[in-house]
């Protein structure tokens, strides 16, 4: 398994050979550096925690800056521990502390997933949030977007938990499956991957091979 970790830089497309046009999102992709190794019998599960984002001296506590300093890092923003024994943790074959992990682990053609943060939308009605069909406009009904009844009446006397109802849209953690590598760049630590991913522009994704 390969993992690592990058910054959405947007969308754009590329031609194939045979004149296709593919549309692709650019992720500039490491390098991300091995600042520690979680093992089985230690620590009770095998992950590799790798470091992204450089920032400033002084932006982070003194805990933080030795601990990176420690594997021989910059200051770096973001840390995540990727949690799978296909890395090779547990058994010693997977990346040493102080490693760096770049594009290259990646090849094109490759099936990965990306999580990241979803684009919030703010607060939305159940017609945009949940793709509910709106009431009728006509004869006077003043029921065109309003969710309507919601089932309890005097027994439970509540509304359950987990109604599908107006509230707060995006701004999750979303992990989209079966994503495929149009190509690298491993000059300019850059990712193609075809289609959409999850976040913003300039937000942290995680990816990862996929299977």
């Amino acid at each position: 398994m390969a993992a690592i970790l990058g910054k959405k830089l947007g969308m754009t497309q590329v031609f194939k050979e045979d004149g296709t046009v593919v549309p692709v999102t650019v992720i500039e992709a490491g390098p991300c550096k091995v600042t520690a190794v979680r093992d089985a019998d230690r620590d009770g599960y095998a992950a590799v925690q790798l470091a992204f984002g450089e920032v400033k001296e002084g932006k982070l506590s003194k805990a933080e800056e030795g601990h990176l300093k420690k594997a021989g890092s910059a200051p770096k923003r973001h840390l995540v521990e990727f949690r799978d024994e296909a890395l090779g943790a547990e058994e010693g074959e997977g990346p040493k502390i102080g490693d760096d992990v770049t594009v290259e682990s990646f090849e094109a053609g490759q099936m990965v997933k990306v999580s990241g943060v979803s684009i919030g939308k703010g607060f939305q009605g159940g017609i945009k949030r949940h793709n509910f069909s709106r009431g009728p406009v006509s004869h006077g009904s003043h029921n065109v977007r309003a969710p309507g009844s919601i089932g309890a009446s005097a027994f439970p006397a509540r509304v359950f938990k987990g109604m599908k109802m107006p509230g707060q849209m995006g701004n999750k953690r979303i992990t989209q499956k079966g994503l495929e590598v149009a190509d690298i760049d491993a000059e300019r630590n850059l990712l193609l991957i075809k289609g959409s991913v999850p976040g913003s522009k300039n937000a942290v994704v995680e990816v990862r091979t996929d299977g």
